[in-house]
C-alpha cells in the first residue's frame, strides 16, 4: 500500500484552531474562499452566491431531513464545505469526468465539488427518501446538472446505466472501507478510481482493506494524509485504482456488506 503525507495547507497548523476563533463569525462566505484558496482551487464567478444559498437551503431543511448535526454556518462551511473539498487538491480528476457520490446524504461532497468544478457530470446516489427530496429541491435551486438516484448502492450497481460507467466513485460515508470498496468499486470503469475521505484511521483501514479492493477488481489503496484548510483536523484521502472487472456477484444484497465485509 502506498502512503505519503501531503504538504499541509498554509491554514492548516497547530493554532488553526485560534486562526477559526480569529475570524468574523458572521460571515462564512469569506471563510470559505479563504480555505478554497488555501486547497489551490479558485472559485469561479458566482459560486460564492452559491454556496451560500446551498447553506440556506442545507440548513432550512434540516430539521425535515436530518441532514446535519451541525447549527453555527461557520462550521458547516469547515466541517462539510472545506472537508468536500480539500480532496480535490491531491486527486487528477479529467475534465468532463462522470462521479458518482455514493451515500451522499446533504450532497457531500458531491454538490461542493460541482459548484468548484461544473464541468464534471455528477450523479448523487442516496438512499433515504427525505434526503433525496433535498437533493432534488437543491440541485434546481442551484441550477446544478446533476443526476439525483434514490436507491443502494447494493442494487443500482447492478444497473447496467451505471454499472462500471464511471471514472471516479467518491464516498465521505463513516462505513468501514472493507464495506465502502464493495459498494463502490462497481460503479467505477477499469483505469478509473474509488476515492474515499476517512479520518485519521484511514491508513490503518487501507491496509485492512486490500484484499477487499481486489476482490471487487481494485488495485493496491493509496493514502495521502493532509491537514484541511482551516479546520484543525487531519484527514486520510484513500485512492483505490480500477484494474479489473467486478465480478458479477458483487455488490452483495443490501446488509450484506456492512454485516460481513470481505
Amino acid at each position: 500500500m502506498g502512503s505519503r503525507r501531503a504538504e499541509p495547507p498554509r491554514s492548516d497548523s497547530p493554532h488553526a484552531g485560534r486562526l477559526r476563533d480569529s475570524l468574523p463569525r458572521g460571515d462564512p462566505v469569506s471563510l470559505l474562499n479563504e480555505g478554497a484558496a488555501a486547497c489551490g482551487l479558485h472559485l469561479q464567478e458566482g459560486a460564492s452566491a452559491a454556496f451560500a444559498l446551498y447553506l440556506q437551503i442545507l440548513r432550512e431543511w434540516t430539521p425535515r431531513a436530518g441532514l446535519t448535526s451541525l447549527t453555527d454556518p461557520r462550521e458547516i462551511v469547515i466541517r462539510h464545505f472545506l472537508d468536500s473539498l480539500f480532496w480535490l487538491g491531491t486527486t487528477d480528476m479529467p475534465r468532463g469526468a462522470r462521479l458518482i457520490d455514493v451515500g451522499t446524504g446533504a450532497g457531500l461532497p458531491g454538490i461542493p465539488v460541482k459548484l468548484v468544478r461544473p464541468d464534471v457530470a455528477l450523479t448523487l446516489l442516496e438512499s433515504a427518501r427525505r434526503k433525496v427530496a433535498f437533493l432534488e429541491h437543491a440541485c434546481a435551486a442551484l441550477r446544478l446538472e446533476a443526476e439525483v438516484v434514490w436507491g443502494r448502492a447494493e442494487e443500482v450497481a447492478h444497473r447496467p446505466e451505471y454499472r462500471e460507467g464511471f471514472d471516479v466513485a467518491v464516498a465521505r460515508a463513516v462505513a468501514p472501507l472493507r464495506v465502502l470498496v464493495e459498494l463502490c468499486l462497481p460503479f467505477v470503469r477499469v483505469g478509473g478510481r474509488a476515492v474515499f475521505l476517512k479520518g485519521p484511521r484511514g491508513e490503518l483501514e487501507a491496509r485492512e482493506a486490500g484484499g477487499a479492493a481486489a476482490a471487487v477488481g481494485g488495485g493496491v489503496p493509496s493514502v495521502v494524509v493532509c491537514g484541511v484548510p482551516v479546520a484543525g483536523s487531519v484527514r486520510a484521502i484513500v485512492t483505490v485504482p480500477k484494474v479489473n472487472t467486478s465480478p458479477a456477484q458483487y455488490p452483495r444484497r443490501p446488509g450484506v456488506p456492512a454485516r460481513r465485509p470481505l
